[in-house]
C-alpha cells in the first residue's frame, strides 16, 4: 500500500496535528558519525564531489534511514552550492570547513549570475529524485538550502567567522553592494528550492545558522525579511509544500517568526527554554527540535532525562523531535539507535 505524504507522520506534524509518537529525524543525520558514511565519502573525491554525485549522495542520505527508521531523510548537500552555482570559487578543506574566495566588492557581485545555475545544480535534482524513488513509503523527504545572510557570511567572510566584522562591514558600510548580494540570493534560492520541490522533496527546511549574530533591527531585517520573500516564492509555485525554518540563535527573535505564519515549522535550538517555546510558540508553529547534540554524544541517564523533558514539555503538541544543532562527529551511532527507541516508547 502506497503511504500518501499526507499520512507520514511528519507531514502530518507540520500541518498541526499532535502526533501520540513525534516523528523524528535529527539534522546531519548523514554524516561523520557513521562508518558507512566515512567509507563512501573516502572514494568520492572532494565534498563537493560527493554533493553533486547522484549515486552516492544517494547512498549516503539513505544510510541513516537504512540504520535506524528516521521519519525523514534530508537531501545530502551542502548550502554553499548555491553561491558555488553562482560562480564563486568553493572548497572545502579537512579540519578547517568551507573556503570561499571571498567577495571584495560590488563588482565581484556584480560577476556572479544565474545563468547556467540549474545546470549546475541538476546532479541535486537528480539526487532529490532518486531518493525519492528508493525511500520508505513512509519516510518523507526534506530538501534545504541556507537562508541568504547565512550564505552571504560565508561568501564575504571567506569561510566560517567569530565576528562577521566583514559581512557586518558591508551591511552597515556597503549598503547597496550588500542589498544586491540578499537580493540575489533570494531570487537563487527561491529558483533551487522550487526545483527541488518539482524534484521531489516533499518539506523544505532553510538553515540560518548564524542568524543569532544579528541585532534584534537586524534580524528582523536581513534573516526574517529574506526568508518571508523566499517562503512567498516558493509557495506561489507549489502552495502545498510545507516550509521549516531554522534561525539558529534568535532566542526571543522566534516570536517573530511565529507570528508571521509564514512557515510551517519552527527548528529550536537547544538554548531555547521549553516552557517559554511551549506557551509562546507551539500555537503557531510545529516546533522542532531541541536536545543538545552532546547529550547524545554522552548517552546514558542524561541523554534520556534530557528526551523525557523535552517529551513532556512539547510532545503535547505539534512537535517533531530533533537535536538543537547538527550531530557532531564524535557521536557514537548506537546512542542514535538509542535516541530514537527513547523517543518511540515515549
Amino acid at each position: 500500500m502506497v503511504t500518501k505524504s499526507a499520512d507520514k507522520p511528519l507531514i502530518r506534524a507540520l500541518k498541526g496535528e499532535t502526533v501520540k509518537s513525534p516523528p523524528i529525524w535529527l539534522m546531519r543525520q548523514a554524516g561523520r558519525y557513521l562508518p558507512e558514511y566515512r567509507e563512501v565519502r573516502a572514494r568520492a573525491g572532494s565534498f563537493l564531489d560527493l554533493c553533486y554525485n547522484p549515486k552516492l549522495a544517494t547512498e549516503v542520505t539513505l544510510q541513516p534511514i537504512r540504520r535506524f527508521g528516521f521519519d525523514a531523510a534530508i537531501l545530502f548537500s551542502d548550502i554553499l552550492v548555491v553561491a558555488d552555482a553562482l560562480g564563486q570559487k568553493v572548497g572545502f578543506e579537512e579540519g578547517r570547513g568551507p573556503v570561499l574566495e571571498a567577495l571584495k566588492d560590488g563588482k565581484d557581485v556584480a560577476r556572479l549570475n544565474l545563468d547556467g545555475f540549474h545546470d549546475r545544480l541538476a546532479p541535486v535534482y537528480e539526487t532529490i529524485g532518486r531518493i525519492r524513488q528508493e525511500l520508505p513509503p513512509e519516510t518523507a523527504l526534506i530538501g534545504f538550502a541556507g537562508a541568504p545572510w547565512t550564505v552571504a557570511s560565508y561568501m564575504i567572510e571567506g569561510g566560517s567567522s567569530r565576528d562577521f566584522a566583514t559581512a557586518k562591514s558591508w551591511m552597515y558600510g556597503r549598503v547597496t553592494d550588500f542589498a544586491a548580494l540578499i537580493a540575489l540570493l533570494v531570487e537563487a534560492t527561491s529558483r533551487y528550492l522550487i526545483r527541488q520541490v518539482e524534484a521531489g522533496a516533499e518539506v523544505l527546511q532553510l538553515f540560518d545558522s548564524w542568524a543569532g549574530a544579528l541585532s534584534h533591527p537586524d534580524m528582523r531585517h536581513f534573516s526574517l525579511a529574506p526568508l518571508r520573500q523566499i517562503a512567498a516564492n516558493v509557495h506561489a509555485a507549489h502552495p502545498e509544500v510545507l516550509v521549516i525554518l531554522f534561525p539558529r540563535g534568535i532566542g526571543a527573535g522566534y516570536l517573530d517568526f511565529a507570528a508571521e505564519k509564514f512557515a510551517q515549522g519552527l527548528s529550536l535550538d537547544q538554548s531555547v527554554p521549553l516552557e517559554w517555546a511551549r506557551d509562546h510558540l507551539q500555537a503557531r508553529a510545529c516546533l522542532q527540535g531541541n536536545l543538545d547534540p552532546q547529550l547524545l554524544v554522552a548517552g546514558g541517564r542524561s541523554m534520556s532525562a534530557g528526551v523525557a523533558r523535552i517529551l513532556n514539555r512539547l510532545g503535547k503538541g505539534p512537535f517533531i523531535f530533533n537535536l538543537g544543532h547538527g550531530i557532531v562527529p564524535e557521536t557514537p551511532p548506537e546512542h542514535v539507535a538509542e535516541l530514537v527507541k527513547l523517543v518511540r516508547e515515549g
